[in-house]
């Protein structure tokens, strides 16, 4: 009777899953018409976009750290003469020396007038990416910016090229 009981058992699970695999009473997992998703959307026109005119406030600003700038600028172009001076006394000379010295302090002073152009592209660098994130219109911006970092980048040469001849 045991072995009958565990044939039974062994065989009754096997039958009832072999029920289970018949395809006629379940439904099919293929995607139904009312599943699928159709959507027809409109595009809008594009009228295009037109940003927010610069304000007459921004403007003056702009031009007031363009006047900025353009004057520290003058005063490094001044300044640049005298520390050349300074430098081509000290060529040569070696370092930690009297006239190596005085050129270094020079050259330093060259790159403190140099910070103040640096300040005002600063700031029109700031009022730049504000107008560019706001949607503003921004070209005014971008051409202050532009016309002050050519004069940052003059000014590094300067300072280089003086660097180069001093020897340090």
């Amino acid at each position: 009777m045991m072995k009958t009981l565990r044939a039974t058992a062994l065989v009754l699970p096997a039958l009832l899953l072999q029920a289970c695999s018949a395809s006629d009473g379940y439904p099919s997992l293929a995607i139904r018409d009312s599943e699928r998703v159709s959507v027809t959307m409109a595009v809008p026109d594009d009228a295009g976009f037109t940003p927010v005119a610069t304000p007459p406030a921004t403007i003056e600003n702009l031009d007031l750290l363009a006047a900025n700038a353009m004057a520290a600028d003058e005063q490094f172009q001044a300044a640049a003469g005298d520390v050349e001076s300074a430098v081509n006394q000290a060529a040569g000379a070696a370092i930690g020396s009297e006239e190596w010295a005085v050129a270094q302090v020079e050259i330093a002073g060259l790159e403190s007038l140099r910070s103040d152009t640096m300040l005002a592209l600063a700031d029109i660098d700031r009022i730049f990416v504000n107008a560019v994130v706001d949607g503003a219109e921004f070209d005014a911006a971008e051409q202050k910016r532009d016309e002050i970092a050519r004069i940052v980048s003059e000014q590094d040469r300067v300072i280089a090229a003086l660097l180069t001849m001093l020897g340090s």
